[in-house]
């Protein structure tokens, strides 16, 4: 006989494994809604995409859900605990004089437990010490998210740039390429140039493409700093050119404590301070105090009945804890010097950038691009005078949006430096450089 073979469809088969291995993820299956950003062909400003950012970005929804979860933390630290009743019956159902009820002995008492040592006030100072720290927890991501953001928009706004002056060389590249094709008919060049001028142009052409994919990922990475995944907006719309003094460093590590990677970690020692407290109190045993009545069927009379329970502290139940708490304690303490070191230590290492990209930046503006205007026009001058060769005129051209192209990238990043500086010190430059310069003049902040 041969056997009975089943087969069941691709589709069952795949379910059916799922199953099996961890449930249908139905639900995963679903679409996700996303939220839709409209804006109506409208371009993006850095402060716009801040707002949006603050309003939609999920993980800032999240930290904030955990931050109010922490009421309800602190609500369940402070209740008390509920009294317990009791009954008992005794000496019923059986034999001689306790058969039946006629000799039973009923018993209802009510019992309540009192904590000693300032347990339920501790272990409230430990949940709203906890809440605090969620509070600094939301400010760590918000700055984290507010950073992203800005750096996204920074990006779009570079890319931006940078493809605008891809595309005038590649225009520049195709004017060379059209003149030198015309002085090599007219037997002027060697053909040679003319094959020096394409390679050139498509050169060119690919430098275009690469910026128009990097603009592409960088409107879509700023869409999804709001939790968008369609760039909608039109352009992004503002100024890489907004340099500001740069501060002294001693000036800018006095910010650190601004930090909320740094500050969170003085709620966490004393919650942790306050949690060795709690351990502490723990090991004290708690009280139980109770209170009934007690009825005799035999003699038809009932008493009161009034006892308390106290546990022998012979040994220290909790000393485990306690030394654990102390040893989280010490290490809080550490891990604070370890963040402030780290900040510290990156605080330095982009302030050298920052104070590279502004001062390339700055003699690109002040010194290199008048030059190269200067030169650009000086050539195109000439040409027109019959001075100098459309090929010299184009060379100065070049020259300038090449320039230019570096400057935008001094200028891209000095912003990222920026945002990175005032992500560690916790606080906008701008506001820094204007309480300076107002100490200077002796005005008060």
């Amino acid at each position: 006989m041969h056997p009975i073979k089943f087969r069941f469809p691709k589709l069952f088969r795949v379910s059916l494994l799922l199953f099996f291995v961890g449930g249908f993820p139905m639900e995963s299956m679903a679409e996700i809604p996303e939220p839709v950003f409209d804006f109506d062909g409208n371009p993006v400003t850095l402060q716009k995409a801040i707002d949006l950012t603050l309003e939609h970005n999920p993980v800032l929804n999240a930290s904030r859900w955990e931050r109010r979860s922490m009421d309800g933390r602190v609500i369940q630290a402070g209740l008390l605990p509920n009294p317990e009743i009791e009954a008992e019956t005794e000496n019923f159902a059986g034999s001689g004089v306790f058969h039946g009820f006629n000799a039973a002995e009923t018993k209802v008492q009510l019992s309540q437990l009192i904590e000693l040592g300032g347990k339920r006030a501790k272990r409230s100072t430990y949940a709203a010490l906890g809440r605090d720290l969620a509070q600094w927890d939301y400010e760590v991501i918000l700055a984290d998210v507010v950073a992203r953001a800005t750096l996204a928009f920074m990006n779009v706004l570079f890319t931006q740039e940078r493809l605008t002056l891809m595309r005038k060389l590649l225009n520049l590249a195709n004017e060379v390429l059209q003149t030198t094709s015309e002085r090599v008919k007219a037997g002027k060049i060697s053909p040679m140039e003319k094959i020096k001028a394409e390679v050139d142009r498509s050169a060119s052409r690919i430098d275009v493409k690469h910026a128009q994919f990097d603009l592409k990922v960088a409107r879509r990475k700023l869409s999804g700093a709001w939790g968008g995944t369609t760039p909608t907006f039109s352009e992004a719309r503002g100024r890489l050119g907004n340099l500001l003094p740069v501060p002294s460093l001693e000036a800018l590590q006095g910010m650190v404590s601004r930090n909320p990677d740094v500050g969170r970690w003085a709620v966490a020692i004393e919650q942790h301070r306050a949690g060795v407290d709690l351990e502490q109190a723990r090991g004290i045993p708690d009280l139980t105090v109770s209170l009934g009545a007690k009825h005799h069927n035999e003699v038809n009379d009932t008493a009161f009945v009034m006892g308390v329970s106290i546990p022998i502290p012979i040994f220290d139940t909790n000393q485990g804890a306690t030394l654990e708490a102390r040893d989280r304690l010490s290490k809080s303490k550490e891990e604070s010097r370890a963040v402030w070191l780290r900040v510290v230590n990156n605080l330095a290492e982009t302030y050298q950038r920052l104070s590279r990209a502004h001062m390339e930046a700055t003699d690109l503006a002040e010194h290199v691009l008048p030059g190269a205007e200067a030169a650009f026009k000086a050539s195109e001058e000439g040409f027109r005078h019959g001075k100098f060769d459309y090929l010299d005129m184009l060379d100065a051209q070049r020259t300038l949006v090449s320039m230019n192209l570096r400057y935008i990238n001094a200028l891209f990043s000095y912003q990222q430096a920026r945002t990175r500086v005032e992500r560690l010190i916790g606080l906008d430059m701008g506001v820094l450089v204007s309480a300076v310069e107002n100490s200077k003049k002796g005005v008060a902040p």
